[in-house]
């Protein structure tokens, strides 16, 4: 599929358009006729294609050359400085008896491409998923077509439904509160009875969950896992929030329990995705879950009052996953930031939420100061100390190193019992996404995290660094 096809028709002129379309099929049919496979456009921007095994394993040999034919696309007398880049999401599988079973693992696995930003191959034999490319920047779609149209499809699911459990990823943050904060306010409009699944909160939540917990509004709004059991109703309605992975979200064992589920999510999917969702709003051009549930309210078209407290929880999501506003933020991220300035946020109290206490700083600064520098300007530390909130002081520490001069990617391990989390951090010259995904994680090009069991951190580390040369060497080659 040509990912960007709509952009490509939207934002270039008229002479300029047949040229580069033509271009890219011209590209498509050169690529498929050099490995002897047979291609039949489908669609405006999608191709399928039958390849024999042997020489789709020269295709991966080659490592994909077409993702980086398309993306270097040169016209005579035209200047292309300022044309939209062309990319595709490709997918081959194996999986199935039949053409058609075939077909069906195939679109489930390009759903997986386009899932994790396009600009990448992903191969699936024997069951086995094999990923090329998806070095590209995730580029922000303007049109709100699909916000519109996933807002009023979620209203339905809700209106439909006997009740509403809002369930974010495990060791939750700032982002998945806000948004199920959010989604929350938009099913207590619609009449509907809703629950927040929030069981473990570290110190990145612990303080705003004790401030909710004791206004009158919220008293009964956060439920446990068991709690959360108990509630489940025949037509109970489930939405998932800053995850599409199965095991990564606070209750795994919820998703098989309730039938109808929504996901709503800004991560690159993994393979492990929720594939049973009847709605999912997946855009990873998002700079946050935050920013995807305020675009949702806003184009609800309902009288629809946010509380103090929901304001300042989704603004604190968008403020926490773009680092101050200053990754992965697009036009629509600071238009979602001003609805809810609108609204009436309070920035400096929403300040308040992201102080750290003196202890957690000067552990903080003690991880900084004692991290080595590898490949002149990746930065590597270690937490060594078994602590149950490690994953936010790793990802605070590797966001501190990003800070200093020279840095452009920062790794921190930290251990809590018999697991390691790595954060990665990036300013967009080395992707952390992939890096990290070679360790069962994942993430963005900019932020990932992964985490590891039954492993010391220094065996950790070892991995990490195993991982980080072949990403060089396939960078290189």
């Amino acid at each position: 599929m040509i990912d960007n096809y709509e952009e490509i028709n939207q934002r270039i002129s008229a002479e300029v358009k047949p040229l580069i379309t033509t271009q890219v099929e011209k590209i498509i049919y050169d690529w498929a006729s050099g490995y002897n496979a047979l291609i039949v456009k489908s669609d405006r921007d999608t191709f399928y294609c039958i390849i024999e095994q042997k020489d789709l394993l020269k295709a991966k040999e080659d490592k994909m050359t077409i993702l980086d034919d398309i993306k270097n696309i040169d016209l005579p007398d035209v200047d292309l400085s300022d044309v939209i880049q062309p990319t595709l999401s490709i997918a081959f599988s194996d999986d199935g008896k039949t053409f058609l079973e075939k077909a069906s693992s195939t679109r489930a696995v390009i759903d997986i491409a386009l899932g994790r930003g396009g600009d990448q191959a992903i191969v699936k034999v024997d069951g086995k998923f094999e990923f090329f490319g998806g070095r590209t920047q995730e580029m922000e779609k303007r049109t709100k077509v699909k916000a519109r149209m996933i807002s009023h499809a979620l209203k339905e699911l809700i209106q439909e439904s006997d009740n509403v459990i809002i369930m974010g990823h495990s060791n939750g943050d700032m982002d998945s509160i806000g948004s199920s904060m959010g989604l929350y306010r938009l099913s207590k409009t619609l009449g509907k009875d809703a629950k927040i699944l929030n069981e473990i909160s570290g110190i990145g939540l612990e303080r705003f969950v004790e401030v909710a917990k004791k206004e009158k509004e919220y008293t009964e709004c956060f439920v446990t896992v068991e709690e959360a059991k108990d509630i489940i109703k025949p037509n109970t309605l489930l939405i998932v929030v800053d995850t599409n992975k199965k095991n990564y979200v606070e209750a795994p064992e919820l998703l098989d329990e309730v039938s109808r589920i929504v996901v709503i999510d800004h991560h690159r999917r993994s393979t492990d995705y929720i594939e049973n969702a009847v709605l999912t709003f997946h855009e990873v051009y998002a700079s946050s879950a935050s920013e995807l549930v305020t675009e949702i309210i806003e184009y609800s078209q309902l009288d629809l009052e946010l509380t103090n407290l929901e304001i300042e929880a989704l603004y604190a999501g968008i403020m926490l996953d773009t680092k101050n506003f200053t990754f992965k933020t697009g036009v629509r991220t600071f238009e979602a930031a001003a609805y809810l300035r609108k609204c009436g946020v309070d920035i400096i109290k929403v300040k308040k939420w992201f102080q750290s206490d003196l202890e957690t700083y000067q552990t903080i600064s003690n991880i900084v100061a004692k991290s080595e520098i590898i490949n002149e300007n990746i930065a590597i530390s270690i937490y060594e100390k078994d602590d149950e909130n490690a994953n936010i002081i790793v990802a605070k520490s590797a966001d501190e190193l990003l800070t200093i001069g020279g840095i452009t990617a920062s790794f921190v391990l930290g251990r809590t019992g018999e697991k390691v989390y790595i954060s990665g951090r990036s300013i967009g010259d080395i992707n952390v996404q992939i890096i990290l995904e070679k360790l069962g994680g994942g993430g963005h090009i900019t932020l990932a995290g992964a985490q590891l069991e039954n492993i010391s951190l220094e065996d950790a580390k070892q991995e990490l660094l195993n991982r980080i040369n072949e990403y060089f060497f396939e960078m290189e080659n």
